[in-house]
């Protein structure tokens, strides 16, 4: 393509496929990967939206001969308000590119533009796991953000509370060791152990009920997490008959933003992080009010007048929170107590 000779109008075409091309190849681990709910929300329904919980009892009661029957209880958990906010980032496409036709410059600038609203929400997707040990960090804007489930404390707890009993539990493994077959055993006995409703009942944890085993991208532990749910016996081999329990088990999902700072550089303590969440019972939220898109310019007001560049922006508006620690069990895997 001829760049050079190519109106403003043909242009904004030419850079809405490359940015739709982009997202369609925009890797969102996060987003993705079953922690996070992720719900659309439609236009003017207003900024916020609250989530609450309601737990019943999980037992009926005996009833004798003739007598009426109890009704069963109801417990409201803990509450959560998401506010959605913006995200934005323009480029421009100089008056050098254009008329020198440097069509690949043009090509990298717009599918960077693409993937800097998606790697943003990744980040920040990310950095609700990664400062799960804290109530609230400074994001790479200098914003304070509040991260406490809605028992005020942070995700990763040894006491989170319920609304209606004295009943505590922790859903950080004691010790906090690095991923091994004895640590996902001993989180899988926390979760078994330590998974109640808000009345302060046990809630039975079947087969399926934790379906996601996550790490960083740390090629120890990743190599760690594919030998538990990949590997096979031959059936004629050394080890015959030998059944791998993990096999379907868990489905992996590797976090690589996982373990940074906020601003995105690598944070070292953070390598080890891993655990086991539940997709179907997480009450992690992502609510979307605007997905990332490409905001061009006008045909009148296309050109900068000083610079002689077009400037062209991705926008992007969500929200995040997380409304208790029950549906996921980890550890820092760094030997803490």
């Amino acid at each position: 393509m001829d760049l050079a000779t190519t109106s403003l109008n043909v242009f904004v075409q030419l850079a809405d496929v490359i940015f739709e091309r982009a997202l369609e190849n925009a890797d969102t681990p996060a987003r993705s990967s079953g922690l996070f709910k992720v719900t659309s929300v439609s236009a003017n329904t207003g900024e916020q939206h609250q989530y609450t919980e309601i737990d019943l009892e999980l037992y009926a009661d005996y009833k004798g001969e003739g007598s009426q029957a109890g009704r069963a209880n109801a417990q409201q958990g803990y509450t959560k308000t998401l506010t959605a906010f913006r995200i934005a980032k323009d480029i421009s496409i100089t008056y050098e590119m254009r008329t020198r036709n440097r069509y690949p410059d043009v090509v990298n600038r717009l599918t960077s533009l693409a993937n800097l609203a998606v790697r943003r929400m990744e980040l920040d997707l990310s950095h609700r796991i990664g400062f799960g040990t804290a109530t609230s960090y400074t994001d790479r804007d200098g914003r304070s953000i509040s991260i406490t489930t809605g028992d005020t404390l942070a995700l990763f707890s040894t006491a989170h509370t319920l609304n209606g009993s004295t009943t505590t539990f922790r859903n950080r493994l004691a010790g906090n060791p690095v991923i091994s077959r004895g640590a996902l055993e001993g989180l899988e006995r926390l979760a078994v152990e330590q998974t109640y409703n808000h009345l302060g009942e046990l809630v039975p944890v079947t087969p399926g009920f934790y379906d996601i085993l996550f790490t960083t991208a740390d090629p120890t532990d990743v190599n760690a997490a594919r030998e538990y749910l990949q590997s096979t016996a031959e059936v004629e081999g050394p080890n015959s008959g030998v059944i791998n329990v993990y096999k379907g088990k868990y489905r992996h999902v590797m976090l690589p933003l996982l373990p940074t700072t906020a601003a995105g550089a690598i944070d070292t303590t953070k390598r080890h992080y891993w655990g086991i969440a539940s997709s179907m019972f997480s009450t992690a939220h992502l609510d979307v009010w605007e997905e990332s898109h490409l905001k061009t310019p006008s045909a009148d007001q296309g050109e900068d007048f000083s610079t002689d560049d077009w400037l062209f922006g991705v926008r992007a508006g969500y929200g995040l929170a997380i409304l208790n620690g029950n549906w996921l069990r980890v550890s820092t895997g760094d030997g803490s107590a």
